[in-house]
């Protein structure tokens, strides 16, 4: 475990670094294989987690059996608090895309350390209102911007995340398939592969097995506009 990928979660960020350490040491860690599943949609929501390595996404399915994906998260984002502030069944799935690590603590444990750390918990909201904004720009997106414009939106939002500049551009191990990434931005695969197909003929990026390179990042943030 990285310390400093784990310090990034917001439920750390007020805290000094002994007070860290030991509510660290109080958590308990998780391994999923890829396509693990940590919880379901609609079980009782008792502990929040943090990524350590590896990614997770988390999904909703509609009654006839689609799936959307609201969001993949990466090391050192949290997600699950949402049980502590409002308890009740669970909003969304939670999936590893890769082998993954996790600590997690249930929120017993939570509401006590909260008690002596009051500050922990406005680092936690702030870090809710920055994952509901998003989710509102997803929702406004999927009314006014087509399908190619939220693709490049969401190969650009991966790669501020899990990007890594290289001599050639910015490489992408979103470990997403093709199915996954079409959930992400709402539309069908077939329709979201002609996008990437579109993007890597005029030389914008290069496709891999559950990659991307971004060659030309400024052209695709002129098309997700």
């Amino acid at each position: 475990m990285d310390p400093q990928i784990v310090m990034q979660a917001p439920l750390f960020a007020a805290l000094d670094q002994e007070t860290a350490d030991r509510l660290i040491s109080s958590m308990s860690p998780h391994s999923l294989p890829r396509g693990e599943r940590l919880f379901r949609e609609g079980d009782q929501g008792d502990s929040l987690y943090v990524i350590t390595a590896g990614k997770v996404k988390l999904g909703r399915a509609s009654t006839d059996g689609r799936e959307s994906l609201m969001s993949v998260l990466g090391p050192g984002e949290m997600f699950g608090e949402l049980s502590l502030f409002d308890p009740g069944p669970r909003l969304s799935s939670a999936v590893a895309v890769s082998d993954t690590s996790l600590i997690g603590l249930d929120n017993d444990r939570l509401r006590r350390f909260l008690d002596d750390h009051p500050a922990v918990a406005m680092q936690m909201l702030a870090g809710l209102a920055r994952r509901l904004r998003r989710t509102n720009q997803g929702m406004s997106d999927l009314v006014f911007t087509d399908v190619p414009g939220r693709v490049a939106k969401a190969l650009l939002d991966l790669a501020a995340r899990f990007g890594r500049v290289q001599s050639d551009g910015v490489r992408v191990e979103h470990d997403l398939t093709q199915e996954e990434l079409a959930q992400l931005v709402g539309a069908s695969r077939e329709i979201v592969n002609k996008a990437l197909a579109d993007f890597a003929g005029r030389g914008w990026l290069a496709l891999g097995a559950k990659s991307v390179t971004l060659l030309d990042p400024d052209r695709l943030r002129r098309r997700a506009r």
